[in-house]
C-alpha cells in the first residue's frame, strides 16, 4: 500500500481526541477511503497511533478488548461491558472538528499525493 494513504490515516486516527472514537466508516469518510481499508492500515501498521479509539460501527474493537480495556478506563470512556463495546452515543467524536483537525495534520503532504 501506498506510504502516503498509510500516512494520512494514521494522521487522522492521532487527531482523535482523547475520551473520544470514531468508527472505521467515520476514518473513511474523512480520508476517502474505505472502511475495510482503515482496518487494514490499523491492523498492519496501528500500533504506533491510539488504536484504541478506532471501532466498529458497534463500538467494538476486534479481538481486543482486553487490551483495550484500561486506555477506555484512562480516557473516562463508557463502556458497556457486557457487548464489549464503548457507548458511542456518548463518545464519537464530531466529523467536522475531526475533519478541520486531520486537513491541518496533513497539510505538509502534497496535494498530488491525495487520493481522489
Amino acid at each position: 500500500m501506498d506510504e502516503t494513504r498509510v500516512e494520512r490515516i494514521l494522521r487522522a486516527v492521532e487527531c482523535i481526541p482523547a475520551s473520544e472514537v470514531a468508527t472505521y466508516g467515520d476514518l473513511g469518510k474523512i480520508t476517502d477511503e474505505s472502511p475495510r481499508v482503515i482496518g487494514r492500515v490499523m491492523a498492519t501498521w496501528g500500533s504506533n497511533v491510539p488504536w484504541w479509539r478506532v471501532v466498529n460501527a458497534k463500538g467494538q474493537i476486534s479481538g481486543h478488548f482486553a487490551q483495550a480495556l484500561p486506555h477506555w478506563q484512562a480516557e473516562d470512556i463508557t463502556v458497556k461491558e457486557e457487548a464489549g463495546a464503548v457507548a458511542l452515543n456518548k463518545h464519537r467524536t464530531e466529523l467536522s472538528v475531526l475533519q478541520v483537525a486531520w486537513y491541518q495534520a496533513v497539510a505538509d503532504l502534497t496535494e498530488s499525493s491525495y487520493r481522489r
